[in-house]
């Protein structure tokens, strides 16, 4: 039987993976070629800049964006994707 690996704070065992969908506003289909690529690589680095956060699987479509990702506890789901699309609307536009 394969064992599975969790992931250790100080205090705490977890294995906390979450399905986010978000798309822009009005769900406008502006995430083609250049822009999808460039919303890719944002997305990947503002993951590495917060402690313990993983993205596991990634997909940008012409309207909206599914992201599979690992938050460790100490960061709320909401608090997380309130950095996320801050950060890439602020570098985007």
């Amino acid at each position: 039987m394969k064992e599975r690996e969790f992931n250790k704070l100080s205090h705490t065992i977890y294995e906390c993976m979450y399905h986010v969908v978000f798309c822009p506003k009005y769900r406008k289909k502006i995430l083609q070629d250049d822009i999808a690529e460039y919303i890719k690589q944002q997305i990947y680095i503002l993951c590495r800049q917060k402690d313990l956060v993983e993205v596991l699987e990634l997909n940008v479509q012409v309207d909206h964006v599914h992201l599979i990702v690992s938050i460790p506890p100490k960061y709320s789901v909401s608090a997380f994707m309130g950095f996320l699309k801050g950060k890439i609307a602020l570098r985007l536009f």
